[in-house]
Protein backbone atom coordinates (compact mmCIF):
# COMPACT_ATOMS: atom_id res chain seq x y z
CA UNK A 1 0.00 0.00 0.00
CA UNK A 2 1.56 3.63 -0.77
CA UNK A 3 1.45 6.70 0.70
CA UNK A 4 -1.34 8.07 -1.07
CA UNK A 5 -3.45 4.67 0.25
CA UNK A 6 -3.29 6.64 3.71
CA UNK A 7 -6.76 8.00 3.10
CA UNK A 8 -8.56 5.01 3.03
CA UNK A 9 -7.19 3.37 6.11
CA UNK A 10 -7.77 6.73 8.54
CA UNK A 11 -10.81 9.47 8.75
CA UNK A 12 -8.48 11.72 10.88
CA UNK A 13 -7.01 13.80 9.50
CA UNK A 14 -8.75 13.95 6.38
CA UNK A 15 -5.96 12.67 3.38
CA UNK A 16 -6.40 13.60 0.01
CA UNK A 17 -6.65 10.63 -2.49
CA UNK A 18 -4.61 12.48 -4.94
CA UNK A 19 -1.19 13.16 -5.40
CA UNK A 20 0.04 17.24 -4.81
CA UNK A 21 3.08 18.61 -5.79
CA UNK A 22 5.11 19.98 -2.71
CA UNK A 23 4.90 21.91 -0.63
CA UNK A 24 1.44 20.39 1.72
CA UNK A 25 -0.28 22.68 2.60
CA UNK A 26 -3.44 22.64 4.87
CA UNK A 27 -6.62 23.84 2.97
CA UNK A 28 -10.13 23.24 4.38
CA UNK A 29 -11.99 25.12 1.72
CA UNK A 30 -10.91 21.82 -0.26
CA UNK A 31 -13.01 20.04 1.56
CA UNK A 32 -17.05 19.21 1.76
CA UNK A 33 -18.71 21.45 4.32
CA UNK A 34 -19.35 17.56 6.65
CA UNK A 35 -15.53 17.57 6.93
CA UNK A 36 -14.50 20.83 7.90
CA UNK A 37 -14.42 20.90 10.88
CA UNK A 38 -11.97 17.86 11.09
CA UNK A 39 -7.85 18.55 11.44
CA UNK A 40 -7.19 19.56 7.73
CA UNK A 41 -7.15 18.66 4.32
CA UNK A 42 -3.39 17.52 4.10
CA UNK A 43 -1.72 16.94 0.22
CA UNK A 44 -0.11 14.04 -0.15
CA UNK A 45 3.47 14.55 -1.90
CA UNK A 46 5.09 11.20 -2.98
CA UNK A 47 8.05 9.19 -2.09
CA UNK A 48 10.45 10.58 -5.20
CA UNK A 49 8.95 14.19 -4.24
CA UNK A 50 9.20 14.27 -0.94
CA UNK A 51 13.52 13.19 -1.83
CA UNK A 52 13.69 15.73 -4.89
CA UNK A 53 12.67 18.03 -2.44
CA UNK A 54 15.10 16.98 1.03
CA UNK A 55 18.05 17.29 -1.83
CA UNK A 56 17.14 20.48 -3.27
CA UNK A 57 17.28 21.84 0.12
CA UNK A 58 20.96 19.99 0.40
CA UNK A 59 19.69 18.24 3.35
CA UNK A 60 20.82 14.54 4.21
CA UNK A 61 18.46 11.57 5.29
CA UNK A 62 19.79 12.23 8.91
CA UNK A 63 19.67 16.30 8.81
CA UNK A 64 15.32 15.58 7.96
CA UNK A 65 15.76 12.59 10.93
CA UNK A 66 16.90 14.84 13.62
CA UNK A 67 14.59 17.81 13.06
CA UNK A 68 11.53 15.52 12.39
CA UNK A 69 12.22 13.17 15.27
CA UNK A 70 12.31 9.70 13.87
CA UNK A 71 15.39 7.56 12.57
CA UNK A 72 17.20 7.88 9.31
CA UNK A 73 16.46 4.55 8.10
CA UNK A 74 12.15 5.89 8.93
CA UNK A 75 13.71 8.58 6.18
CA UNK A 76 15.04 6.43 3.78
CA UNK A 77 12.01 3.35 3.59
CA UNK A 78 9.71 6.64 3.51
CA UNK A 79 11.60 8.13 0.17
CA UNK A 80 11.70 4.41 -1.17
CA UNK A 81 8.29 4.15 -0.71
CA UNK A 82 8.77 0.59 1.02
CA UNK A 83 6.74 1.82 4.27
CA UNK A 84 3.49 3.60 5.07
CA UNK A 85 4.31 5.63 7.76
CA UNK A 86 2.30 6.95 10.80
CA UNK A 87 0.47 10.66 9.42
CA UNK A 88 1.81 12.18 11.90
CA UNK A 89 5.18 11.40 11.35
CA UNK A 90 4.43 12.64 7.13
CA UNK A 91 3.33 15.55 9.03
CA UNK A 92 7.09 16.00 10.78
CA UNK A 93 9.20 14.94 7.98
CA UNK A 94 6.78 17.61 5.70
CA UNK A 95 6.93 20.45 7.86
CA UNK A 96 10.41 20.44 8.13
CA UNK A 97 11.07 20.26 4.56
CA UNK A 98 8.21 23.50 4.43
CA UNK A 99 10.16 25.48 6.88
CA UNK A 100 13.87 24.52 5.29
CA UNK A 101 12.47 25.65 2.58
CA UNK A 102 11.14 29.01 3.49
CA UNK A 103 14.44 29.95 4.92
CA UNK A 104 16.35 29.35 2.38
CA UNK A 105 16.41 32.40 0.87
CA UNK A 106 20.59 33.24 0.62
CA UNK A 107 22.47 36.11 0.09
CA UNK A 108 22.35 36.06 -3.88
CA UNK A 109 18.49 36.37 -3.59
CA UNK A 110 19.15 40.14 -1.95
CA UNK A 111 22.55 41.67 -2.47
CA UNK A 112 22.72 44.60 -4.75
CA UNK A 113 24.78 45.10 -7.85
CA UNK A 114 27.24 47.08 -8.84
CA UNK A 115 29.15 47.26 -5.57
CA UNK A 116 30.51 50.85 -6.26
CA UNK A 117 34.02 51.03 -4.42
CA UNK A 118 36.93 53.39 -3.76
CA UNK A 119 40.67 52.56 -3.76
CA UNK A 120 42.71 53.52 -0.39
CA UNK A 121 44.59 55.60 -2.46
CA UNK A 122 41.42 58.27 -3.98
CA UNK A 123 40.94 61.10 -2.28
CA UNK A 124 38.12 61.44 0.35
CA UNK A 125 36.36 64.17 -2.50
CA UNK A 126 35.87 60.27 -4.52
CA UNK A 127 34.33 58.67 -1.74
CA UNK A 128 31.70 61.44 -0.79
CA UNK A 129 30.80 61.95 -4.36
CA UNK A 130 30.20 58.69 -4.99
CA UNK A 131 28.15 58.13 -1.78
CA UNK A 132 26.09 61.25 -2.93
CA UNK A 133 25.48 60.55 -5.98
CA UNK A 134 24.38 57.08 -5.13
CA UNK A 135 22.24 58.27 -2.13
CA UNK A 136 24.55 55.41 0.07
CA UNK A 137 25.86 56.31 3.16
CA UNK A 138 29.02 54.02 3.14
CA UNK A 139 31.19 52.25 0.58
CA UNK A 140 33.60 49.48 0.37
CA UNK A 141 37.86 49.86 0.26
CA UNK A 142 39.92 47.68 -2.07
CA UNK A 143 42.98 47.30 -2.43
CA UNK A 144 44.38 45.36 -5.33
CA UNK A 145 41.19 44.34 -5.98
CA UNK A 146 40.41 43.04 -2.39
CA UNK A 147 38.11 44.98 0.19
CA UNK A 148 40.45 45.97 3.16
CA UNK A 149 38.18 48.50 4.89
CA UNK A 150 35.27 51.17 4.40
CA UNK A 151 34.87 54.47 4.51
CA UNK A 152 31.38 55.84 5.60
CA UNK A 153 29.70 59.40 6.58
CA UNK A 154 30.11 59.16 10.30
CA UNK A 155 33.86 58.14 9.59
CA UNK A 156 34.73 61.30 7.89
CA UNK A 157 32.53 63.38 10.17
CA UNK A 158 34.82 62.07 13.05
CA UNK A 159 37.91 62.62 11.28
CA UNK A 160 36.84 66.08 10.72
CA UNK A 161 35.96 66.42 14.02
CA UNK A 162 39.80 65.40 15.50
CA UNK A 163 41.31 67.19 13.08
CA UNK A 164 42.71 64.51 11.30
CA UNK A 165 42.58 65.82 8.09
CA UNK A 166 46.00 68.39 6.70
CA UNK A 167 45.06 71.70 4.99
CA UNK A 168 48.31 71.13 3.20
CA UNK A 169 47.17 68.05 1.58
CA UNK A 170 43.80 66.73 0.34
CA UNK A 171 42.79 63.65 2.67
CA UNK A 172 42.93 60.32 1.46
CA UNK A 173 40.52 57.34 1.43
CA UNK A 174 42.99 55.96 3.75
CA UNK A 175 43.15 58.68 6.63
CA UNK A 176 39.61 57.65 7.87
CA UNK A 177 38.92 54.12 6.33
CA UNK A 178 36.94 51.75 8.99
CA UNK A 179 37.42 48.29 9.35
CA UNK A 180 36.36 46.05 6.33
CA UNK A 181 32.43 45.23 5.82
CA UNK A 182 32.28 41.39 6.83
CA UNK A 183 31.75 39.18 3.72
CA UNK A 184 29.62 36.09 2.67
CA UNK A 185 29.55 33.55 -0.02
CA UNK A 186 26.56 34.23 -2.31
CA UNK A 187 24.69 30.61 -0.91
CA UNK A 188 24.92 32.01 2.67
CA UNK A 189 21.51 31.51 4.57
CA UNK A 190 19.86 34.82 5.56
CA UNK A 191 19.75 34.78 8.67
CA UNK A 192 23.53 34.66 8.85
CA UNK A 193 23.10 38.17 6.83
CA UNK A 194 21.08 39.22 9.22
CA UNK A 195 22.94 38.83 12.51
CA UNK A 196 25.71 40.29 10.67
CA UNK A 197 24.17 43.49 9.87
CA UNK A 198 23.43 43.69 13.67
CA UNK A 199 26.72 45.57 13.98
CA UNK A 200 27.73 46.26 10.80
CA UNK A 201 27.13 48.52 8.22
CA UNK A 202 26.68 46.18 5.35
CA UNK A 203 27.91 43.10 4.15
CA UNK A 204 29.67 41.80 1.35
CA UNK A 205 28.86 39.01 -0.92
CA UNK A 206 32.40 37.39 -2.30
CA UNK A 207 32.67 34.12 -4.60
CA UNK A 208 36.19 33.55 -5.47
CA UNK A 209 38.09 36.81 -3.88
CA UNK A 210 35.72 39.00 -6.05
CA UNK A 211 32.96 41.10 -5.15
CA UNK A 212 29.73 39.83 -6.38
CA UNK A 213 27.09 42.15 -4.39
CA UNK A 214 26.39 44.07 -1.53
CA UNK A 215 23.43 43.80 1.30
CA UNK A 216 22.67 46.61 3.83
CA UNK A 217 20.02 46.70 6.48
CA UNK A 218 17.72 49.04 4.09
CA UNK A 219 17.74 46.18 1.29
CA UNK A 220 16.47 43.71 3.90
CA UNK A 221 14.07 46.04 5.54
CA UNK A 222 13.00 46.26 1.36
CA UNK A 223 11.82 42.58 1.72
CA UNK A 224 8.77 43.43 4.23
CA UNK A 225 7.13 46.05 2.09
Amino acid sequence: MSIQDLSSTISDPVISQHTYPYPAIICPDLIGPRNRKRQGYMNIPTPAELKRKRESLGLKQADVARLAGVSQSMIARIESGTVDPRVSTLRKVIDVLTEAGRSKVTAHHVMCRPVFSVLVSDPISRAVGIMEERGISQVPVLENGVPVGCISETAIVTAMDRGTFSRETAPLVRDCMESGFPTVPPDADLTVVVHLLQDNHAVLVVDRGAIQGVITKHDLISLIT
